[in-house]
């Protein structure tokens, strides 16, 4: 699977997501990730091993702790991948504007547009 597609299928699990948004407030080990869900450490470590293949996440060993964190060079291939169509769609958009302000009909001048009653 490349590189691309590995990022995405793990960014496509809740479970997962959660954990990357708990790395974000800093490094935490194994077993403070798994708190809050209600799963064995062995499922949380699948979790974690998918984090760490697709290079969101870094496992590190401090004596008997694992400690996990963010890895920012893992996100780079989805956020660059993301900004290739966000810069395709501003300018779709930008071109579209462009086309109504040029086909926008002039307003009438010296007519008033409130409707008479009869």
């Amino acid at each position: 699977m490349d590189q691309l597609s590995q990022t995405f299928s793990a960014l496509a699990d809740p479970t997962r997501r959660a954990i990357l948004a708990r790395l974000a407030t800093g490094a935490a080990t194994v077993g403070d990730l798994a708190e809050p869900f209600d799963m064995s450490l062995p499922a949380v470590s699948r979790h974690l091993k998918v984090l760490t293949e697709a290079g969101l996440i870094e496992r590190h060993t401090e004596a008997q702790w694992r400690r996990c964190e963010l890895r920012g060079e893992g996100f780079r291939v989805a956020a660059d991948w993301i900004e290739l169509y966000r810069k395709f769609w501003e300018n779709q958009l930008d071109r579209l504007g462009d086309f109504l302000k040029r086909t926008a009909p002039e307003p009438v001048k010296g007519k008033s547009r409130a409707r008479r009653k009869p």
